[in-house]
C-alpha cells in the first residue's frame, strides 16, 4: 500500500464504517482531516458552536442508528463539546467524538493548547482515550464505532494528536466489519421465564429505556406488546413518572404486580422503585446489557423484589421474546385497555378549551397548531426541547418520529436536533418546539442551516423567562422571592431573518396556523416567535 498520512487513515477508517457526514468546527489541530475529508468524499457541516454539532451527530445517531461523528480541535474546542456528550449518555444515542490534540512530542513542554481532554471527556462517555500510535488510528476508529454500539449505545471520545495524522503510515484502513460489534443475546431460558412470569401477572408492564422508543425501534415495541400480553411503555423524559407525554403513567406503574425493566434502570425518574411508586409487592424482572447496573438495581430495589436479572442487549432481548411467545394464548385482559387509557389521559379542560382572541397565547393553542402541521405532512418529525414549554409541547403533539431532550434533562438541544433531523430525513417535516431560554443557546446554527440549505422550522415559545427555575422559585420560595431568571421579550424571529431565514412574530392565537403554513411553505430554515402565557409545565393525573 502505498504512504499516506494519519489523518487520511482516520478518513478512510470512517469511511469504512458508512460515515458520510462530519459535524465539526474547524480548528488548527485539525486541518490534515479536513484536507483529508476532501478525497475521501466525507461532507463537514461546519456549525457555529462545538455543542451544536455534538447534539447534531446525537440526533443523526438516534435517527439512523448510525454513530453521528463530531470533529473539533483540541484544547478549547475540545471543552466546548464535551458538555453536549451527557445529552447523548443519557439517551443512550451512538456518537463519535474525535479532537484535533497537542502532538505527542510535545506533551508536558507546554505545547498548544495542550490539555488532558481523555480525561476531561471520560465522565459523560463509554470510553475515552488518546491515539498512541499513527499506524493505529484506523484500528481505533473501528473500536470507537464498536464501543458505541455495542450494549447500551452511547458516545465515545477519542483524541487524535496532531504529529500522528501529519505522520506518514502505509497501513490500510480496518474493512467494514471491524467497526461493529456484535448483540448480547438473551438466553432462551430466561426469556421463557419472563414469559411465564408475564402469564401469570394481573397488572404487568414492560418499561423499556430510550433504545425502544418507537423512533428508534420501530413497530418493536407494540409487537412486544402483542406478543407478550402486557402493555410496553418506554420512559425517556426527566420527568420520568410525571412526563405529561405520558399522561397518568404514574397510576397505572403504582397499580402493576409484575414489571420488567427491558433496558430501563430504576433511576430517580422511577423514583428508585420505591412505594408508593412501585409496589412494594410488586415483582421485577431485571434485563440489562451492563451487569454492574443489574447489580447496582438489586441494590436499590432490593433482592427480595427481583424475580430474574439477565444481561441481554434490550432489542435482540425484544425480538427473542416475540420468538418466544409465538403460539402462546394471548392475553384477555382489561388492564391494557387501563394502560393505554392512562396514557392518553389529559385535563378534561383541555378538551374544553378554547384560544382568545388576543394574546399572549396559551402553550396549549401552540402544540394543536403544531399537531395540525405535522398532520398535514406526508412525513414528520417532531422535536422538543425541555423546560415548561417543552412539557407543554411533548404533552400535546404526536408524531410518527420524534426527538427529546432525554433523560439527561438538558435544554439547548432542539435547534441543532432539528437540522440533523432534516439531513437524516430530508423529505419530512420538521418542526421544532423551544423555549426563548433554550433557544438562546444555539439560535446562531440558523446561519448553520441556511448554508447547509437545510429547513427546519423552530417555534419558540417567548413568555421572556427562564420559566422552570422561576415556577421553582413561586412553588418554593414565594413570589416575592422569585428573581434573576427574567429574559427580555427578544424579537428571535428578526434574528433569524438576519442571518437569511424566514422569521415571523405570533402575537395572538388566531395567527398560528397561518403563521406555521408559512414557514413550512417557505422553503428555508424557518423560526415562529410566540408570545405566551407564563404557565408551570402541565400536571396530569388520573
Amino acid at each position: 500500500m502505498p504512504t499516506i498520512r494519519g489523518a487520511d487513515l482516520v478518513a478512510r477508517a470512517l469511511v469504512s464504517a458508512g460515515v458520510k457526514h462530519l459535524f465539526s468546527l474547524s480548528g488548527n489541530h485539525i486541518m490534515p482531516l479536513y484536507d483529508a475529508a476532501l478525497d475521501a468524499g466525507l461532507s463537514i457541516v461546519h456549525t457555529r458552536h462545538e455543542a451544536a454539532a455534538v447534539h447534531m451527530a446525537d440526533a443523526w445517531g438516534r435517527l439512523t442508528g448510525q454513530p453521528g461523528v463530531a470533529l473539533f480541535t483540541g484544547g478549547p474546542g475540545h471543552a466546548n463539546a464535551v458538555g453536549a456528550l451527557y445529552t447523548a449518555l443519557a439517551s443512550e444515542s451512538p456518537v463519535v467524538m474525535l479532537s484535533g490534540h497537542a502532538p505527542l512530542n510535545e506533551l508536558g513542554k507546554g505545547s498548544f493548547q495542550e490539555m488532558r481532554q481523555a480525561e476531561l471527556a471520560l465522565p459523560v462517555c463509554k470510553q475515552s482515550w488518546t491515539t498512541q500510535q499513527a499506524e493505529a488510528l484506523g484500528d481505533d476508529i473501528a473500536r470507537a464505532f464498536r464501543v458505541a454500539t455495542v450494549a447500551r449505545p452511547g458516545p465515545v471520545h477519542m483524541s487524535l494528536p496532531f504529529d500522528l495524522l501529519e505522520a506518514a503510515v502505509d497501513t490500510a484502513p480496518p474493512p467494514a466489519d471491524a467497526s461493529r460489534a456484535p448483540a448480547s443475546p438473551l438466553a432462551e431460558s430466561a426469556a421463557d421465564t419472563v414469559l411465564e412470569l408475564l402469564g401469570k401477572a394481573q397488572r404487568p408492564l414492560v418499561i423499556t429505556g430510550s433504545v425502544l422508543s418507537r423512533d428508534r425501534a420501530g413497530d418493536l415495541p407494540q409487537r412486544l406488546a402483542e406478543a407478550a400480553g402486557a402493555p410496553v411503555v418506554c420512559m425517556e423524559s426527566p420527568r420520568g413518572l410525571n412526563d405529561p407525554a405520558l399522561g397518568a403513567l404514574s397510576a397505572v406503574v403504582a397499580q402493576a404486580d409484575f414489571i420488567v425493566l427491558l433496558g430501563k434502570q430504576p433511576d430517580f425518574t422511577l423514583r428508585f422503585g420505591r412505594p408508593p411508586a412501585i409496589a412494594a409487592a410488586c415483582r421485577i424482572a431485571l434485563i440489562d446489557p451492563q451487569p454492574v447496573l443489574l447489580k447496582r438495581a438489586a441494590a436499590v430495589l432490593g433482592r427480595d423484589r427481583i424475580a430474574l436479572s439477565a444481561a441481554a442487549d434490550s432489542v435482540p432481548a425484544a425480538r427473542l421474546l416475540i420468538e418466544r411467545a409465538a403460539g402462546r394464548r394471548e392475553r384477555e385482559s382489561a388492564w391494557a385497555g387501563e394502560v393505554t387509557a392512562a396514557l392518553r389521559a389529559r385535563p378534561a379542560e383541555w378538551a374544553r378549551h378554547a384560544p382568545r382572541l388576543e394574546g399572549p397565547v396559551h402553550p396549549l393553542d401552540i402544540g394543536r397548531a403544531m399537531q395540525a402541521a405535522i398532520d398535514s405532512a406526508r412525513e414528520a418529525v417532531f422535536v422538543s426541547d425541555g423546560g415548561e414549554f417543552g412539557q407543554w409541547a411533548q404533552a400535546a403533539v404526536t408524531a410518527p418520529t420524534r426527538i427529546i431532550n432525554g433523560v439527561g434533562g438538558s435544554i439547548g438541544s432542539a435547534v441543532p436536533f432539528a437540522l440533523a433531523a432534516k439531513m437524516a430525513r430530508p423529505d419530512a417535516t420538521v418542526i421544532a418546539a423551544t423555549g426563548d431560554g433554550a433557544c438562546g443557546y444555539h439560535l446562531l446554527e440558523l446561519d448553520t442551516a441556511v448554508r447547509t440549505g437545510l429547513a427546519p422550522v423552530i417555534v419558540v415559545g417567548n413568555d421572556a423567562c427562564w420559566n422552570a427555575e422561576h415556577q421553582i422559585q413561586l412553588r418554593t420560595y414565594g413570589k416575592e422571592r422569585a428573581h434573576g431568571c427574567e429574559l427580555l421579550p427578544t424579537r428571535y424571529d428578526l434574528a433569524a431573518a438576519a442571518l437569511g431565514a424566514h422569521g415571523e412574530q405570533v402575537t395572538r392565537p388566531g395567527e398560528l396556523d397561518a403563521a406555521l403554513s408559512r414557514a413550512v411553505a417557505s422553503g428555508k430554515p424557518a423560526l415562529v416567535n410566540v408570545m405566551i402565557e407564563r404557565l408551570p409545565a402541565p400536571v396530569i393525573k388520573s
